[in-house]
């Protein structure tokens, strides 16, 4: 990214920052409006048949990563949100044996919705949509990991929708990017930053999901919170931005020990926004910790906490939204 392009970005948040106690009581009204588009009744039934036993984990470059892309393809198609530009009906497909893990290949799919007088600049939400298949009898549901995420990104796209269909337009572009490959090595957002389908240098943010349903050992006494990691890491008005919104709506207790520069877990470099961070894009990672179930079989449906879920997404659609509409 050169030197202008990094300013402008800078300035974009800085300024971002200072608007956001300024926003009208009309435009405070709207965002409300469309945060309530994100509703329970229709994340549940989304992730029970994303994460259902039909789909059999849903590992990356398998019959049944087609089968997964093709219902969050079909969900776009049949509410009306366009594909992405330079994608293939939605898919942008990765040739086989670009990655050593990947032989056969595999696809993302990404759609958008075009901004007003902003548009040749773009939010990116994104969230995987792979998970580890299945062994014999032995299906890797992956609900939380990451069914959570990809139905969250599916239900703020729907809303974003919603709002364009009433005349209220985002001023920048938002993408709805979901990734292949997450599990095998980050493969699906390295081969899209590789191969970005909209420019890095116009790309203003990522906002990242990968699990976002459950609740930790950590906060089981305490459920409404969710971890944030990398929000100010590249710029740090980023988390300002998004506490105001918090702070604003929700009172969700944010969570950055996460982001600690010797947190053995190393989580800030364990998703797709990485990719993103790589090329100097703002990010932030939505997260709610594991649990006993990550990675199992057990990581079923039944166990979100849909309640939590719903209020989680429609704190990033508000974090979104005031992002594509900054002035």
């Amino acid at each position: 990214m050169n030197k202008f392009l990094i300013i402008s970005l800078l300035a974009f948040l800085l300024i971002g920052c200072k608007c956001n106690n300024n926003i009208s009581a009309q435009e405070k009204s709207v965002e409300n409006k469309y945060i309530g588009e994100i509703k329970e009744s229709e994340l549940k039934p989304l992730l029970f048949e994303f994460a259902s036993a039909e789909m059999k984990g849903r590992e990356a470059g398998t019959a049944q990563e087609l089968k997964a892309t093709e219902f969050i393809k079909n969900f776009y198609e049949k509410n009306n949100i366009k594909p992405l530009p330079g994608t293939e009906d939605y898919y942008q497909k990765i040739p086989g044996g670009v990655f050593k893990g990947l032989p056969n290949g595999g696809r993302n799919v990404i759609a958008y919705i075009e901004g007003s007088d902003k548009k040749q600049d773009a939010i990116v939400i994104s969230a995987h949509l792979d998970h580890l298949g299945f062994d014999g009898n032995k299906i890797y549901y992956g609900a939380d990991d990451n069914g959570s995420g990809t139905v969250a990104v599916m239900s703020i796209a729907k809303a974003f929708k919603k709002a364009k269909d009433n005349g209220i337009i985002p001023r920048r572009s938002v993408i709805f990017l979901h990734f292949t490959g997450e599990e095998k090595g980050l493969y699906g957002s390295k081969y899209y930053t590789d191969n970005p389908l909209w420019s890095l240098g116009k790309t203003v943010t990522n906002l990242n999901i990968d699990m976002i349903g459950r609740i930790d050992e950590e906060h089981k006494n305490s459920p409404n919170y969710l971890y944030l990691i990398g929000s100010d890491k590249i710029n740090k008005n980023l988390k300002l931005i998004s506490e105001q919104i918090n702070d604003k709506n929700f009172n969700l207790k944010l969570d950055y020990r996460f982001d600690a520069p010797n947190d053995p877990n190393r989580f800030y470099y364990r998703s797709d926004h990485y990719n993103f961070a790589k090329n100097k894009i703002p990010v932030i990672f939505y997260f709610n910790g594991t649990h006993e179930d990550y990675h199992q079989p057990t990581d079923t449906p039944d166990k979100i906490n849909y309640e939590l879920l719903t209020k989680r997404t429609q704190f990033i659609f508000a974090t979104a939204w005031e992002l594509a509409n900054i002035k």
